[in-house]
């Protein structure tokens, strides 16, 4: 690692100052992708801004018809939540999928948004239920927040704090993972909304996560697997590399939208 300055925020205030004061700042969350990055040494921040610290962001609730998650809300509490799998159990079944035992007890929700990795699993499923982000300066709907690889809408000097995630009236998620990172090769969430379907891929995009407009409509007609029989996507602008081709992946896209239909039903 290089040298970096330690800063722990005792509140979201003297947080959002730190991160606009220091041109190379960065937030700590969970940790689960910078200090990686830092050992690494693909990333050099002079200075490291500590959210651990700060009341009130962890917290999850249902108010309505949206569950509010806090931003530092860990993945193992979201997985284990009675709220979330009695309000949206597709989205405690995801948390459940993301890594391993340590990773889930240390990442957070807004930390894997934040960082938005082509192959995270919370990028679907912010998309797929149309939620809203929450952070220190305005609201964010999910559609304007994802912007491409690792890259938000998010400002330098912008902390998320909740995200609220709309009660579906179904939902599922299905991940076709990799064995040894258990990131999603292809993850698929799908949910159906008082107006509208919504189908939201992650690990195949090369572009990050997108939502498949063909699939949605076929399902708005009629919410079934068979819906989707013979519906594929085109491979261009997917991603390939050596755990699968650009056409495996859209191959899989269609697999996992129909399993995820079948399990949402």
């Amino acid at each position: 690692m290089y040298n970096f300055t330690y800063h722990r925020a005792s509140g979201l205030r003297q947080a959002a100052n730190l991160l606009a004061k220091f041109e190379d700042a960065k937030l700590l969350a969970g940790g689960q992708t910078l200090l990686p990055t830092m050992k690494q040494r693909l990333a050099s921040p002079s200075d490291i801004i500590d959210l651990n610290k700060i009341d009130g962001m962890a917290g999850i609730e249902l108010k309505g018809r949206n569950l509010v998650i806090g931003a530092m809300a860990r993945h193992a509490d979201v997985a284990a939540s009675p709220v979330v799998q009695q309000a949206i159990p597709a989205l405690a079944a995801l948390a459940h999928m993301i890594g391993d035992p340590a990773v889930r007890h240390r990442g957070t929700l807004g930390g894997s948004i934040a960082n938005n990795d082509p192959n995270a699993d919370y990028p679907a499923a912010c998309l797929g239920l149309a939620a809203t982000i929450i952070t220190t300066k305005r609201k964010i709907v999910a559609d304007e927040f994802f912007k491409g690889l690792f890259e938000t809408a998010l400002a330098s000097d912008e902390i998320i704090t909740k995200v609220s995630f709309p009660v579906p009236k179904k939902a599922a998620y299905q991940k076709f993972r990799n064995p040894a990172s258990r990131f999603a090769l292809v993850g698929v969430f799908v949910a159906k909304r008082p107006s509208e379907v919504r189908v939201a891929v992650t690990g195949a995009g090369a572009s990050g996560v997108f939502r498949v407009g063909e699939f949605e409509a076929a399902l708005k007609r009629r919410f079934s697997p068979k819906s989707l029989e013979g519906l594929t996507i085109p491979a261009d602008g997917l991603a390939g590399d050596i755990h699968g081709s650009a056409e495996y992946r859209a191959h899989l896209v269609g697999v996992l939208a129909r399993r995820a239909v079948a399990a949402a039903g």
